[in-house]
């Protein structure tokens, strides 16, 4: 592997114009493509094989009338007063006059006023689904009513979902990993070539997935995760290639030479470090959920065109650098100044880092490290126990948002419970089963506690379906309501004579999570095996990948509790812009535990594979652990510091999904490269000695000797430079 990319750095160094231009024309003509050929994400969460999704299925064929998007107009007239119908028709024959509506139902008709009089429900029919409708439709019913005087009206309904917005909070991260990429370096140049190198990846593969949005439906979640993850990783790679270029170059090596060094070594850990996290992504599709594998491959596409540019870009553009890449003091000494602790050729050592010293530190105190690191981190797991997940409502929406608004103002009129109605599809043989079946399932629905109310049941021309709107008492992601389905669908299984399923955004979510939950254990088991196998290729080991493992889970299991303290229990939530607390969406937990285990992955090859290199080169177990920390512990604090600042610029978002992704992410790169990373993980390799270099014979036999340290490539270029040396005569 190393002598395959050390041929490849040397390569794309030598053609750096060929390589250049390969890179911008394609990113030119994935760029038109995305112009040309890219169509609407969505917000619809379709979960095959569960009774909502196959209630949801039925009203498409059953009720084709009632299959598009819906908008509810909330109105409300002034305190101590009611509502007077004249007022509100006009209002109800403007939103039914709105292109593509079916339909506007007169509240004062359907029965949608509050017991006082002082607010009424409009309900919007859509004929195309939500992510269908157009901007100019949305547009047009926001603007219903806005001419009414002496009322307040606020539009919700998920017709007011739309994409997720990426603006300029996003830049902020990039803004701060700049700054980390230019005090690292110690040179603009470098700081702005990795950043370039990094943004043309990304910029590949958002113009890759965007063209690709015509023919495969995307979340709106999907692109976002995809440029989160592909600038973290992006800037992280080049970073670490770079910094092992410098070394070589600041050790004497020719700069064509030391990029293919740096490529060949940097560049096998960068290889297998974005492998871990192609695979973890991708591992999403066994969970057989259609929006959660796209997220899925489309964020592991970004992570693998990063990982192609940096092993073939970023040389080219180290060709074009020159010794621009080393700080300006450096650029003119005589190739023998080394950095970072790394010995020249003439055996001088530069001023030791303070990797140096942490990892020195770390062995004298190894065991009050460990302790102490995982104990805290099992504390900070604690409220994770606690854990609640289900779909997201607008009461989690910000404040102010006419979503957030429409909910808020529905809630104090009618109750929570009407922003989580649910719907019982009655699906019979004939017309009279299926009137027999609604009768009876209503009878049911309406003793079940919790539900505030059942109406009458609406047949289709044919009578053979019926269709039961249900009002819960709580909200729709309160846990009374959670209950109240669970007995909705004990009470109405045994109903003879039709088929009953339940949906509604409470029931889906209970049906998503349950779905995760089942697909977690076999999840967990590919991606970790593979991964924990990969690694064993790498590192060929058995306790260093079993540790990194564990590792893994102590991070994740303190991600977890600090997520759920903020984002659920409301503890210091105000920080983070959580106006109000609430349940996980669904999909956080077996999402985070992807992403997450590849980037910890990351920080593991990074920092273990100097070591295993050194050790492999003849240095003692204890002095390659030091010289692991030393050569790397700097340009992991950077990446992690980068890493962090670009998930950290999506909390800022207003999307309550995208949030929770971005401060979760964020926290568990700090707590996996500061804590488990720089703490645990050398206090572990410290203690176990040459025993965590370990590989039985067998499998030693077994496993392809990939060469990620080097030690091939070296012994290579040693037997060339004797042959080219004269012999003295």
């Amino acid at each position: 592997m190393a002598t395959l990319l050390y041929r490849l750095g040397r390569f794309s160094f030598r053609r750096r114009g060929r390589i250049a231009a390969v890179w911008l024309l394609l990113l030119t003509l994935l760029g038109v493509g995305a112009a040309t050929l890219m169509g609407p994400t969505s917000d619809k969460f379709s979960m095959p094989g569960t009774e909502s999704q196959r209630a949801l299925d039925d009203l498409d064929r059953q009720f084709p009338q009632a299959g598009g998007a819906t908008g509810t107009i909330v109105v409300a007239a002034p305190e101590g007063e009611k509502l007077d119908p004249a007022a509100v028709a006009p209002v109800v024959k403007e939103a039914s006059g709105i292109d593509g509506v079916t339909a506007a139902m007169d509240p004062f008709r359907t029965g949608s006023v509050s017991q006082d009089g002082r607010y009424a429900l409009i309900q919007v029919q859509f004929e195309e689904a939500a992510d269908e409708v157009t901007d100019e439709q949305k547009a047009a019913y926001e603007a219903v009513g806005a001419d009414v005087e002496g009322l307040r009206l606020e539009h919700g309904g998920e017709v007011m979902g739309g994409e997720v917005e990426i603006g300029s909070t996003e830049a902020l991260g990039v803004l701060v990993a700049a700054v980390v990429l230019v005090v690292t370096f110690g040179s603009l140049v470098a700081a702005g070539m990795t950043l370039l190198n990094a943004l043309i990846g990304v910029a590949v593969g958002m113009a890759g997935l965007f063209s690709l949005t015509g023919v495969i439906e995307l979340t709106s979640t999907a692109p976002v995760l995809a440029l989160m993850l592909g600038l973290a990783v992006g800037i992280d790679y080049s970073l670490f290639i770079t910094s092992r270029y410098r070394q070589y170059l600041a050790g004497g090596l020719q700069p064509e030479e030391a990029a293919g060094r740096a490529t060949g070594t940097a560049g096998s850990a960068v290889v297998f470090a974005g492998a871990t996290v192609v695979i973890a992504l991708a591992g999403l599709s066994v969970v057989g959920i259609p929006f959660l594998s796209v997220m899925g491959l489309a964020a592991a596409g970004t992570v693998a065109v990063a990982v192609l540019v940096a092993l073939t870009l970023l040389p080219a553009f180290l060709s074009f650098a020159g010794k621009k890449i080393l700080p300006r003091k450096q650029r003119h000494a005589d190739g023998h100044t080394a950095e970072d602790g790394t010995t020249g050729e003439d055996g001088t050592t530069a001023a030791e880092g303070f990797g140096f010293t942490w990892g020195r530190l770390v062995t004298k105190l190894r065991v009050p490290l460990l302790v102490v690191g995982i104990l805290g981190l099992g504390a900070l797991a604690l409220p994770a126990q606690d854990m609640r997940i289900a779909l997201p409502d607008a009461g989690t929406a910000a404040e102010g948002s006419p979503a957030r608004e429409a909910y808020d103002l529905t809630s104090e009129g009618f109750g929570e419970g009407f922003n989580g109605r649910l719907i019982a599809v009655v699906n019979g043989e004939d017309a009279q089963s299926t009137g027999a079946a609604a009768e009876k399932a209503t009878a049911l629905i309406e003793a079940t506690d919790g539900i505030l109310a059942v109406a009458p049941p609406q047949l289709n021309e044919q009578g053979t379906t019926a269709l039961l709107a249900i009002i819960p008492e709580a909200g729709p992601t309160a846990a009374a309501t959670e209950d109240a389905v669970h007995d909705i669908r004990d009470r109405v299984a045994d109903i003879g004579g039709a088929d009953i399923a339940l949906t509604g955004a409470t029931a889906l979510g209970i049906d998503v999570s349950e779905k995760l939950g089942d697909a977690l254990p076999v999840y967990l088991l590919l991606v970790v095996g593979l991964s924990v196998l990969l690694l064993m290729l790498v590192f060929r080991s058995v306790l260093v990948p079993l540790k990194a493992a564990l590792g893994f889970l102590l991070t994740v299991g303190a991600t977890f509790g600090v997520t759920v303290a903020i984002f659920q229990e409301g503890h210091l939530a105000g920080l983070v812009g959580v106006d109000t607390p609430g349940p996980l969406v669904s999909f956080l937990p077996i999402l985070l535990i992807g992403i997450l285990f590849g980037l910890a992955m990351d920080y593991e090859v990074f920092l273990v594979s100097r070591m295993r290199e050194d050790f492999v080169h003849g240095a003692d177990p204890q002095a390659a652990m030091v010289s692991g920390m030393g050569h790397n512990a700097r340009v992991v604090t950077a990446a992690a510091l980068i890493m962090t600042s670009v998930f950290a610029g999506f909390v800022l978002m207003d999307d309550p999904i995208i949030k929770s992704i971005g401060f979760a992410l964020a926290v568990g790169v700090v707590i996996d490269a500061f804590v488990v990373r720089m703490v645990l993980v050398p206090a572990v390799m410290s203690l176990l000695g040459r025993a965590a270099w370990w590989l039985p014979g067998p499998v030693d036999k077994v496993l392809p000797d990939l060469d990620i340290e080097g030690e091939k490539l070296n012994r290579r270029l040693a037997a060339e430079t004797r042959e080219e040396t004269p012999v003295p005569v």
